[in-house]
Parts: structure tokens; sequence; C-alpha cells
């Protein structure tokens, strides 16, 4: 007997291909997408990122620190007069200002008092390449402040690193908005996850209705395919809107009482919050219907919608930061939806962006809702005919 009821579910379980995907190929799959983007977690590529440098100093020592560090980083570019929008939006990832007096701080003995060197990190960067940048800042400090000690007969030893730490002063930029902190960067991904993960339960609500034969009575009455998914999709778009509310309200209200940094929404640009959240909804449930017009069962809903979701946020950015990625994932990262609903909430709530600054994203996210939207109709008048 108990080998009969288990060859009845193994029969069951070879038959349920889309089960066995889930278990099988989905791990594989993030296996491999996991692996790729985490390829350089532990070492940081530093050195593709875009840099400029500020040299209000331009004496010998701060010269040779400059050498230094392009060794490495390779060359700056251009500081130009547009360097703090270029750093706000993103498209300069840090910029490097030797102060005036860093020269003889260098060839000095004596212990910093003052921060000669400031390391201006555009406001979206990762913590993990935050820190990586500023600890290497203050170890090519300490140690071209060691060789210049070390140069000269009868100076003293090395100045200790506490001294070279408070030659360096690192911080996000931000010329507007609230300042930069971990939760202004997790929340805006973990919201545009949650909006898309209403794909599980779209799904499995409409193969529902197409299983009891509600929908064929609906169209049985004249109600249009095109009214039968829009009346699928506006309550989702109410469900998306809740959500946003909540996790927004969860940063400003809930994580100060466990010990983190609350949200700030204190000078943003109100329109294109909107905007940005109306896109990645309408992104979100777009997808959502085409998906519920391709599955065919509830196993089928309850395991490519979550999948899928799964999938995109692992590849999109949301996972994984894309400043950790190496190269050809950033550019694959860049044709994600996901990536670009979190692309535009990191301009308006970390770069003090407005409606201009998140249109390319936002436009990107209309005409996805809009394809998703089409290929549900198709989907859904093919299933019906």
């Amino acid at each position: 007997m108990l080998l009969a009821l288990i060859k009845k579910e193994l029969l069951a379980l070879v038959r349920d291909m889309h089960g066995l995907a889930a278990l099988f190929l989905m791990p594989m799959v993030f296996i491999v997408l996991m692996s790729l983007t985490l390829k350089d977690i532990y070492r940081p590529p530093l050195a593709e990122l875009t840099y400029a440098i500020d040299m209000r100093d331009t004496a010998t020592p701060a010269q040779w620190l400059k050498q230094l560090w392009q060794r490495n980083h390779g060359a700056p570019q251009p500081l130009g007069n547009d360097w703090q929008a270029r750093l706000r939006n993103g498209s300069l990832k840090y910029v490097i200002v030797m102060e005036p007096g860093l020269s003889e701080e260098l060839e000095s003995a004596a212990l910093s008092t003052k921060a000669y060197i400031h390391l201006l990190t555009e406001p979206g960067i990762d913590a993990n390449l935050f820190n990586a940048l500023r600890a290497e800042l203050i170890g090519a400090s300490g140690e071209l402040k060691a060789r210049l000690a070390l140069a000269v007969p009868g100076t003293a030893s090395p100045a200790p690193e506490a001294s070279i730490e408070a030659m360096v002063r690192a911080e996000r930029f931000s010329t507007a908005g609230p300042r930069p902190t971990s939760v202004q960067q997790n929340v805006p991904a973990w919201l545009v996850f949650g909006m898309f993960f209403v794909v599980a339960s779209l799904s499995s609500l409409f193969v529902q209705e197409r299983s009891s034969g509600a929908l064929g009575r609906l169209q049985g009455l004249g109600v249009s395919r095109t009214m039968l998914l829009m009346s699928k999709a506006l309550p989702y778009l109410g469900v998306n809107a809740l959500q946003a509310v909540l996790m927004l309200a969860a940063g400003i209200w809930f994580m100060p009482l466990v010990g983190g940094d609350a949200l700030s929404l204190a000078g943003i640009h109100w329109g294109a919050l909107l905007l940005s959240l109306a896109a990645v909804s309408l992104a979100a449930v777009s997808l959502s219907l085409a998906l519920a017009c391709l599955v065919r069962s509830h196993a089928q809903a309850a395991t490519i919608g979550p999948m899928v979701n799964v999938l995109m946020a692992a590849a999109g950015g949301i996972m994984v930061p894309k400043f950790v990625m190496p190269g050809f994932m950033q550019r694959l990262v860049e044709i994600s939806p996901m990536n670009w609903g979190l692309e535009a909430l990191l301009t308006v709530l970390l770069r003090g962006g407005g409606v201009a600054d998140a249109l390319p994203q936002i436009g990107r996210l209309a005409v996805f809702a809009a394809l998703m939207f089409l290929l549900a109709v198709f989907l859904f008048r093919r299933r019906a005919s």
C-alpha cells in the first residue's frame, strides 16, 4: 500500500512540469544569477567607477596622492562646472576634493585635527562601495604620509591610523532633499519588489474564475475582454498604492522605534514620487495580467509568477546592488523593469530629482506596461477562442 501511494505521488510530481521547474530549474538559474551578480562582492569594482578630482592644493605631495590614486583607478574625468549636478544624478560616482593645506599636512608629523581630503559620493551609492572607497583613500593617504616621513632623516615616525582617518571626511553628496541613509536605499528596493509580487495573487484569482466558469459567463453577458482585464487591474493598482503607503510609513515611523534610521521625505518632489510609484504599479499589474492569461492551472500560477518575480529581483538590482556586479551584469540590469522602478525612486528619494530627472525611467515603465497589457489582451482572446 505504501509503495503504491509513493508511486502515485511520484507520478503526480513528474506530470507537474511547472512544479518540477520551480524545484529544480529555478534554484539553478538563481544560483547562476546570484553567482554572477555577487562575483565582485568581496572585491568591489572600484576601478570601474567614474570619478573626478578637485585639486584645490596643487603642491607636490597633493599631486603625488593624485598620481597614487590614478594608478589604481584610472584617469579621472574632467571636473567641469556641472560636477555637483553630475554627482547628484549619479553620472559621476564620486569626487575627491583636496583642500588647501593638504600637502603641508602630508609632510607634517603632527597629529591631524582637520579634514583636508573630502570624499563626496553620489547619493545612491551602495554602502559597501562607500566604505571601501573611504578605506582605500585613508590607506593611500597614510601610505604617502609614511613615505614622506621616512624619507626625511630625523623626522618622527609615521602618524598613527587615527590621525590619518581624521584627514579624510567621506559623505554622500546631497544638495537637495533628505540626507541619504541606508533606509532610503532599502525602502525603494523592497517597495518595488513588493509591488511586483501581486503577480501571485492576481494569477491565482484569474485561474480560479476561469475554472469556475465566471469569466465565461461574464463574456456571455456581453462584457468585453478588455473590460474584464481592466476590472482585474484597477483593484490591484489600489493594492499597490496601499503597499506604497504602508512601506513608506514603516520607514518613517517604525524604523526609528527599532533603532534604525528614519526615512525622510522632507524636500522631495511629490509629483515625481507619485508618478514613479504609479509607473511601477502599472508595470507590475500589467505584467501580472500577462502572466495570468498565460498560465493554465493553479500550480502554474503558484510557481511561474513568484519565480519570475524573484529572478527579476535578483537580476534587477533589488537583491544585489548594481554597483557590486561585474560590468556585463550591470548592462543586463539596465533592461530590467524592476531596475527602472528602483532608479526612478532613488532619483526622487535620494538624489532630490524631479519629474524631468525620473522621466526616462517612468517612460520605460509606461511603455512596458502598455506592451504587457496588449500581450494580456492577445493571450486572453487566444485562450478564449
